[in-house]
């Protein structure tokens, strides 16, 4: 299982908040413990839950830095200002066992 948590946002977001989570389970989304979903978060988001709920891997992808291999960290798809009103999301990923 992974869970994804709001890090940080960049400008404003309407529909995250700084340490909502979503929980991934394979390929199913854990909607009672997940606070809220985005598209525009999910259209990166999805390019890398299979590979890391099968095979964690977030240094050799580019997700991490040394010394901190037990997170991968992604970023929603909207710029935020000047470009857009909305706002950058990022999101610190991590494997969990099921039911923690």
């Amino acid at each position: 299982m992974l869970e994804i948590t709001v890090e940080a946002i960049k400008g404003r977001c309407p529909v995250y908040r700084k340490g909502d989570r979503m929980v991934f389970d394979g390929p199913e989304i854990v909607l009672e413990d997940t606070d809220a979903l985005c598209t525009h978060a999910l259209s990166t988001i999805l390019h890398y839950t299979t590979i890391l709920d099968e095979h964690w891997i977030p240094l050799e992808l580019g997700l991490t830095r040394e010394g901190d291999e037990e997170h991968a960290y992604l970023q929603c798809a909207d710029p935020g200002q000047p470009y857009t009103e909305g706002g950058t999301v990022i999101f610190c990923c991590r494997q969990v066992k099921g039911g923690d």
